[in-house]
């Protein structure tokens, strides 16, 4: 498995770090079952990603929504710097057992914050463990909530949770779903500036979701 096209540069993808990771926190009073139900419908398809030859290269294919703007990471360009920047930048990249491959881009749409893909090394860890190391890793967060759900061709686990930001003093609710592939494990998450513009986005994750197939054998 490899990244096609434009691997983000460190630069970039601190500039993504201080305009959109802000925008990545939710509590658990406002993680309600009832809100997920009635945000859960289907964004309008704009292209696939993650076959050969796409924007992003993974273990796993899924439509996104019209507009959005796929990206791969090549985690390995942008922790290549020195000192403090390649510390800042492995914390950016890495969040417990994955690492992150893609970025798409929901600005292009009118809305502010990413789908983020990240994907591990290939073992026996299950996509529950997964996702709880994932949230472990996430500062601020809490709440978490998680259900077993099929993900297109895959049954995978998901979580509702949300992050609260000492800095800014507020919260916002998060989304993911982890799924595993002979690849390895694969993780997509959708963050927002806050939560209004999280729910507002939950239509394209919906769409990947339900679109999502694997790739490997």
């Amino acid at each position: 498995m490899g990244n096609v096209g434009r691997g983000l540069t460190l630069a970039a993808l601190l500039t993504g770090l201080m305009t959109g990771c802000a925008a990545e926190e939710a509590e658990s009073d406002g993680a309600s079952g009832a809100t997920a139900k009635t945000t859960a419908k289907v964004a309008q398809r704009g292209g696939s990603i993650g076959a050969s030859g796409s924007a992003c290269e993974l273990p796993v294919t899924f439509d996104i929504a019209e507009f959005w703007k796929a990206e791969a990471v090549d985690a390995e360009e942008a922790t290549g710097a020195t000192g403090d920047l390649a510390d800042l930048a492995d914390a950016f990249l890495r969040q417990g057992p994955v690492t992150m491959a893609c970025e798409v881009d929901a600005k292009p749409a009118g809305k502010i914050g990413f789908l983020r893909v990240w994907t591990g090394e290939p073992g026996d860890t299950d996509a529950r463990a997964v996702l709880e190391d994932f949230v472990a890793a996430e500062q601020g967060a809490s709440g978490a909530r998680y259900s077993t759900v099929q993900a297109g061709d895959s049954t995978g686990t998901e979580v509702e949770y949300v992050t609260t930001s000492e800095l800014l003093e507020e919260t916002k609710k998060e989304h993911a779903l982890a799924v595993t592939t002979p690849e390895g494990p694969v993780v997509l998450h959708l963050g927002g500036m806050d939560t209004a513009e999280h729910e507002a986005m939950l239509p394209a994750y919906e769409l990947a979701k339900s679109t999502l197939h694997t790739t490997a054998g």
